[in-house]
């Protein structure tokens, strides 16, 4: 197949044209943190960031990649909310914060989940990892193994917990992209990160991300802790169909992570906006194929395609559709073909492949012939 590509810019007629003045964008936030980034979950555009790829303690946001492992063991049937988990001394003598469970009872895998999610305990967290794993080492395994898969390239896991290690550590980016993950592939238990509080044991605990009650908008994720650490907080928010994920680690206090978080959902909405541009399976041009059993063949993309960009300057975006000039079959449905870039100004937005909607196997002898012949003077 030759690989020749021809180039079609054209103006995206589906974003509507803005007619309101574009607002000037202010500088985002400067955060006394130690690393922080704010991106779109669908777009996973970039909005602000500091120090986003220096590895740091996570301290208890390490609990969201215990949680992500729960729900894929949930999804796969390796066990059931409805199981009832021993309770091992290890578990029920964990020190750091607790839902309070005691060694040798049952609890179900659903009330350990609220556990590590809404009271961020220790010992739920380690309780469930030996009942997936049958200890939390190997539990631990499985995090650092997940965590290569999601290309996390600064994250290595020692514990199921985020208690201080010198090899326990990851990153702003590298917590966004889990983060994306699963709220992507669980939106389901994502649920249980709004839950405001849980009642164990007569112990009603409160969510430790204050957000929930002061912002309408966030419904997760995680905080966490250390004295090393500092003050964590991965918080997601949605307006009007857009969802904004921020990270801010190593904060100076509680209520630093609380303003601070709120500041870069704040500055993200109201800058910005996030439109889908096009649908999986979208056909978005026909071109030419040779020696098929088809004369026009429908390129589209493999997934919904979503751009973020600054407020009002919809009308501004460009896209560019990359094609073979020269196709020739047997092509299969998937095939990348080209590409499709959107643009603003000169900042490319998004990259996506471009594929074969349909099967295109080879055409009859005759066609074949006829288009070798037409080829031959081409």
């Amino acid at each position: 197949m030759k690989q020749h590509f021809a180039t079609l810019f054209f103006i995206l007629l589906l974003v509507a044209t803005a007619t309101a003045e574009a607002l000037p964008i202010p500088a985002p936030p400067s955060l006394n943190a130690s690393s922080y980034i704010l991106a779109d979950a669908d777009s996973n555009r970039i909005i602000a960031e500091k120090e986003a790829n220096t590895p740091v303690e996570p301290a208890s946001i390490t609990k969201i990649m215990s949680g992500y492992l729960v729900f894929q063991s949930l999804a796969e049937g390796l066990i059931s909310l409805q199981d009832k988990v021993l309770i091992s001394a290890r578990a029920g003598h964990t020190g750091g914060s607790k839902m309070f469970i005691e060694t040798g009872s049952l609890v179900t895998v659903e009330d350990l989940i609220k556990g590590m999610i809404i009271q961020s305990g220790n010992d739920a967290t380690i309780a469930l990892a030996e009942h997936i794993a049958g200890t939390e080492e190997a539990f631990v395994d499985l995090m650092n193994a997940q965590a290569a898969e999601l290309g996390m390239k600064h994250t290595h896991y020692m514990n199921a917990t985020g208690l201080p290690d010198p090899n326990h550590y990851s990153t702003a980016h590298d917590i966004l992209k889990l983060t994306r993950a699963l709220i992507r592939n669980f939106p389901q238990e994502y649920r249980w990160y709004s839950q405001k509080e849980f009642t164990w044991s007569g112990i009603r605990q409160s969510n430790r991300n204050k957000l929930l009650w002061q912002d309408k908008r966030v419904d997760g994720v995680k905080t966490g802790h250390t004295d090393s650490a500092g003050y964590c907080l991965v918080a997601s928010a949605v307006e009007k169909e857009m969802r904004l994920i921020s990270v801010v680690l190593g904060a100076k206090s509680e209520s630093a992570r609380i303003r601070q978080s709120q500041a870069l959902l704040n500055y993200g909405f109201r800058f910005f906006e996030t439109r889908r541009l096009y649908k999986q399976g979208d056909k978005l041009a026909d071109t030419k194929i040779w020696k098929g059993a088809l004369e026009q063949l429908p390129m589209g993309v493999t997934e919904d395609i979503y751009v973020t960009y600054p407020k009002r300057q919809g009308d501004q975006l460009n896209a560019r559709i990359d094609r073979p000039r020269l196709l020739e079959a047997p092509v299969k449905k998937g095939d990348p073909l080209g590409k499709l870039t959107i643009s603003l100004d000169e900042t490319i937005l998004s990259e996506a492949p471009l594929v074969a909607l349909e099967d295109v196997p080879e055409g009859g002898f005759f066609t074949r012939v006829k288009d070798s012949l037409m080829l031959f003077f081409e």
